[in-house]
């Protein structure tokens, strides 16, 4: 059945996320009509489990820790982040001074679920209509243009919503093994699911289908180290759980051996997991980390968790050595071998305390784990989104496989690709940023539409 199709609006938001709301709230500032549209029974998407803003101060930081990314959208990422705190704020949602975030970024810290049912409010309160559990069949497309999208409702009822400009905002593949297996890695079905369930692509495919270009493939994921064994209960989880503080100790792959510079961040450290034998790892912490940091706050204002504790708590693989003698004892049917365990630590510690680098490299935190007692637990990767994606220009426009971009038809947050190249800064960043270039891409596309009707 179809119901009475809708006039037409000046932007159509597909996906209720960070992005999504962000471009619309500011959309409806702007005076455009809008008609957001969400597949899940409430707004807010994976944006509900952050807490932070934040990205590279500068070009010259952004640049070393991201060469591989699109350079137009680093740039406007960092020359524009500051407008996204601004905005924050304008809507009457506190975002605290800035502070460090890792070992380069700088960001703030706000209510993310204050600042998305603040954007929705702003949008509905304006005249924008919201239309949840709500699926998107297919965009209209008329003579390479689209012009709006095809809407099913959780009732079997079709609509039609034609829009100036429609904005992908989906929120990603992750949620989607075929596209993760085919774009992220052969064995990405094993990467447990640190996000919200519902975003399966819809933004991808529907790009694809209308003719847009994709990022690279191999471009990898951001997520976090997780216990293994332990499958997220809720929501809360995708923090409580993540081994934040690998950064600061040692991962073993079930040869025994370091495979990467953990203190690049947990997040790199997680797709470098995913290249090992089963994807597998052992995380070792000290005394001294475990007092710095596993039972510390990952950034200041965060809750503390004890991580050892809780993978403990919940069954995971988890061992504790009053010696550094007695990783040897590490259970067969875990499959490590615990002299060599032993043997790597022992070496890391001996070059580390002589001055000497490691192998692999160790960037920061140069100190040997030799505080006894030691603190293991098995890690495995989980994913939150792929950095692969549809491509955008500066101006969140989604371009062709001609480079140009498709008129009328914009993307923002992750479901797009190309800022990130095994590589990260930001992805609420990143949402907040686009999602507002897509509102004032959409505001000077229909106040030329408006114009051209005039005429």
């Amino acid at each position: 059945m179809r119901m009475p199709d809708h006039q037409t609006v000046d932007l159509l938001v597909i996906g209720a996320g960070m992005a999504g709301l962000t471009a619309g709230a500011r959309a409806v500032r702007n005076g455009l009509s809008v008609v957001v549209v969400e597949i899940g029974d409430d707004v807010g998407g994976s944006a509900r489990y952050a807490g932070y803003a934040w990205t590279a101060p500068s070009h010259e930081e952004m640049e070393r820790h991201n060469p591989g990314g699109d350079a137009s959208l680093k740039c406007a990422l960092v020359d524009r982040f500051q407008d996204g705190i601004n905005w924050i704020r304008s809507t009457g949602v506190e975002a605290k001074d800035a502070q460090p975030i890792l070992s380069f970024g700088q960001g703030h810290q706000f209510d993310t679920n204050h600042y998305v049912d603040t954007c929705r409010r702003i949008i509905v309160d304006a005249g924008g209509e919201l239309l949840l559990t709500t699926d998107t069949e297919r965009l209209l497309v008329e003579n390479g243009a689209v012009a709006g999208a095809e809407l099913v409702t959780s009732d079997g009822m079709r609509r039609q919503v034609r829009a100036t400009s429609t904005l992908l905002a989906t929120g990603g593949f992750q949620g989607d093994v075929d596209l993760r297996n085919k774009l992220v890695h052969p064995h990405a079905d094993r990467l447990e699911l640190r996000s919200n369930p519902h975003s399966r692509g819809a933004g991808y495919r529907l790009a694809t289908a209308a003719g847009a270009s994709t990022g690279l493939p191999g471009a990898g994921f951001y997520g976090h180290l997780i216990p293994s064994g332990i499958p997220f209960a809720g929501p809360s989880d995708f923090v409580d759980l993540s081994l934040y503080y690998s950064e600061h100790a040692l991962l073993f792959n079930l040869l025994g051996e370091r495979f990467t510079d953990e203190t690049l961040g947990d997040h790199l450290t997680t797709m470098a997991l995913m290249e090992q034998p089963e994807n597998r790892g052992l995380l070792i912490a000290d005394a001294r980390v475990f007092r710095d940091w596993v039972v510390g706050s990952y950034v200041e204002g965060a809750v503390a968790v004890d991580k050892f504790a809780l993978a403990g708590k919940r069954g995971g693989r988890v061992g504790f050595a009053e010696e550094l003698d007695e990783l040897v004892y590490l259970p067969e049917e875990w499959g490590y071998d615990g002299f060599a365990v032993r043997a790597a630590v022992e070496r890391f510690n001996a070059r580390t305390a002589a001055g000497e680098d490691p192998a692999p490299g160790r960037r920061l935190d140069r100190l040997p784990l030799d505080e006894p007692p030691y603190y293991v637990v098995e890690a495995v990767p989980a994913i939150t989104f792929p950095f692969h994606g549809v491509r955008i220009d500066d101006r969140a426009r989604v371009r062709g496989e001609d480079g140009e971009p498709i008129e009328g038809l914009l993307a923002a947050g992750s479901d797009t690709g190309g800022l990130w190249y095994r590589a990260y800064a930001g992805g609420i960043a990143s949402a907040l940023v686009f999602g507002l270039t897509a509102a004032g891409t959409a505001t000077l596309r229909a106040a030329s539409h408006g114009q051209e009707g005039r005429g």
